[in-house]
């Protein structure tokens, strides 16, 4: 356990950027997105391959994705499947600030032609942007610094906040007051001329890890959120809506608006099923070029749903073209035959994340750090892994992944310093019976079935399976309820490794499966009471996901604590539900005490979090591994790797 002193006062704090937020994506299984359970779509039903072959190759890529799509077009201030995610991108790509092929931060020379800084007498930071001219959006709309003013007036807004989004106002001077509706005016972001916009962030927060980002917005036509005719203007007191009301019930509707979606990014939404949840994507004949210029020569993209059991199959007959991220080691091992058989190919790397089954630890057993232990003790994770990635990856045991340089350049350090929590039931038994967990249903002294426990009525909550005796004890029974996705191979594994195995048993703990849509299960995560009060009541005490970083490893906000950070934890930054001060603390310092390019004291900070994290145990890591792409070999020059997703580079691709 890490032992830790000192670092910033914290309060309420949230990175403002738009597309370059830190949030991991969440997965199930090992897909590159969500658990086997998240579909994407499309309005047209991808073609099936004929008998015949034909006549020609159309210039499409059909993306099969295991996570199918929501149809929530919002950005991820809501929620942020793969999927969504992946349809976001290629529509929206206009962002200040990108990470490039090896994930390092860089203007993008397409849409900035400059970033200045300057240190305010007070401690805060101003960036000021140049935006080039001449963009324009996909409708021919010309974009100007006004309209990624825009962005952050949206963003920060009360309408937005009242739709149930997640933005916190820590970092951002003046947010507080705008979001509030205290003040009209984001004092924070300044509309300086037609192609300037400045962001001043609060002292707090400077310095930080990942500072170039700070500058960047993306964006945003005014035109989706209200048939009013908004503006942005700015008199010198800060950016500020005029011309009308931004209401909750605009901003509600623009995510879900298909048809005549305004954006800017290398493709265009042409049709999206809301039936079959496809999505049909076009060039976007407006679009300037990326961040290095280059600009999309696949003129379709179609993103459908792929079943995992059946999508190489798909890939054979045409179905499909393109499989993202492939993680079980038996289809990598029938992917790699299909290549050698012919007509088609694989593009390997590294995992930028990891497999886990995730805790929520507010309520029922989890929520006690011994049963948590004791979970991990009795999954053979080595045995895991080993059968489900089949050689393609290995146990960690943190929050990090195969291709992280941190992990490269510490790994000997963790060796020392994390428990492995090798199988032993008898380490599991050990954990539960120094915990409390020694009473039968009637209360007296264990000796076989569940485990019950002597309980508070805080611990106690309204957790579905605690009983009350008649002298006015409660006990809790060490029955964990499960939430996992259809059709997941790793659920699978899962329930005849873990939940149904003899040592669970053994152990005097039970774990009820529960399998539901991907859907379902992140809206019971989210606790997204908004798409169903069902949903906004604790349930499931652990779920087997996946997460995937990006470029900026930044777990601030992720671990608020209900004591320091009550804003930000109401508002469900933290889907563990975790009261580790020191782990929150570690994640904001780990950023935000540590200057851009300071790599020796983020290494060390980042190994200090991952120590304490690995002894709070919020989840337990399965597994990182190597990702295969594998794809029709019509497919030319798209080599994804794990800081650099298809949405990045199907732009250089082409079909031939």
């Amino acid at each position: 356990m890490a032992e830790y002193a000192g670092g910033k006062k914290m309060k309420n704090i949230k990175l403002f950027g738009c597309a370059l937020s830190a949030a991991a994506l969440l997965l199930t299984g090992c897909s590159q997105t969500s658990p086997a359970g998240s579909d994407t779509s499309s309005s047209t039903p991808a073609p099936e391959s004929s008998a015949e072959p034909a006549a020609e190759t159309l210039n499409q890529i059909i993306y099969g994705s295991t996570t199918e799509l929501s149809g929530d077009l919002g950005n991820a201030w809501w929620t942020n499947n793969a999927s969504d995610k992946l349809l976001r991108s290629l529509i929206d790509d206009y962002d200040v600030v990108v990470s490039n092929q090896t994930g390092e931060f860089v203007e993008n020379a397409s849409v900035c032609e400059g970033i200045e800084t300057e240190e305010n007498e007070d401690g805060t930071k101003t960036f000021t942007v140049k935006i080039k001219q001449g963009l324009k959006f996909n409708n021919g709309d010309p974009i100007d610094a006004s309209n990624y003013v825009a962005y952050a007036l949206v963003q920060y807004s009360p309408a937005v906040l009242a739709d149930g989004a997640k933005v916190s106002t820590a970092t951002l001077y003046g947010s507080d007051t705008y979001q509030s509706g205290e003040t009209k005016e984001l004092s924070g972001v300044r509309l300086i001329d037609d192609y300037t916009y400045s962001i001043r962030v609060n002292a707090d927060y400077v310095p930080y890890y990942f500072e170039k980002t700070y500058a960047s917005l993306r964006p945003l036509s005014l035109k989706m959120y209200s048939d009013a005719d908004l503006t942005v203007k700015d008199d010198g007191n800060g950016a500020y809506l005029e011309g009308g009301e931004l209401t909750k019930e605009g901003v509600d509707a623009s995510r879900f608006l298909y048809d005549g979606r305004i954006s800017a990014g290398p493709y265009t939404l042409a049709e999206f099923d809301q039936a079959a949840l496809t999505a049909v994507l076009k060039i976007n004949e407006n679009y300037a070029g990326n961040f290095e210029g280059v600009k999309p020569s696949v003129e379709t993209i179609i993103i459908k749903k792929a079943n995992q059991e059946t999508m190489l199959d798909e890939l054979k007959t045409g179905s499909v073209d393109f499989l993202s991220a492939l993680t079980d080691g038996n289809q990598v091992d029938s992917a790699l035959d299909m290549v050698e058989a012919g007509g088609f190919k694989t593009v390997s790397y590294e995992r930028n994340g990891y497999g886990k089954l995730m805790f929520q630890c507010d309520f029922g057993p989890t929520q006690f750090k011994a049963v948590r232990h004791a979970v991990a003790y009795l999954l053979d994770r080595n045995d895991f892994a080993n059968t489900f990635c089949a050689g393609y990856g290995s146990v960690v045991d943190g929050p990090y992944g195969l291709a992280m340089w941190m992990y490269q350049d510490a790994k000997a350090e963790l060796a020392e310093k994390l428990e492995t929590y090798a199988y032993s039931l008898e380490d599991a038994i050990a954990e539960l019976e120094a915990d409390g967990w020694v009473l039968n249903e009637k209360g007296e002294p264990y000796e076989s079935g569940i485990r019950y426990k002597e309980v508070t009525p805080e611990e106690a909550g309204t957790y579905q399976h605690n009983v009350t005796l008649a002298d006015g004890r409660i006990l809790m029974p060490l029955i964990i309820e499960w939430s996992s996705s259809e059709g997941n191979s790793v659920s699978e594994l899962l329930a005849v490794m873990l939940a149904n195995g003899d040592q669970t048993a053994q152990a005097g703990m039970k774990i009820n499966q529960n399998v539901m849509s991907f859907s379902d299960l992140l809206n019971y995560m989210y606790r997204d009471a908004s798409q169903g009060e069902q949903y906004g009541v604790p349930t499931y005490c652990m779920y087997n996901l996946a997460t995937n970083f990006t470029a900026a490893y930044d777990q601030s906000f992720n671990w608020v604590t209900k004591e320091s950070n009550p804003e930000e934890y109401e508002m469900g930054y933290n889907t563990n539900f975790t009261d580790d001060e020191l782990l929150n603390q570690l994640s904001m310092d780990m950023v935000y005490s540590v200057e851009s390019g300071d790599d020796e004291k983020y290494l060390q900070l980042w190994v200090d979090f991952i120590d304490e994290w690995n002894d709070y145990l919020p989840e337990v890591p399965l597994y990182s591994n190597v990702y295969y792409d594998v794809m029709n070999d019509k497919i030319q020059n798209l080599e994804c790797n794990s800081l650099f997703d298809f949405d990045q580079a199907v732009v250089y691709a082409t079909v031939e």
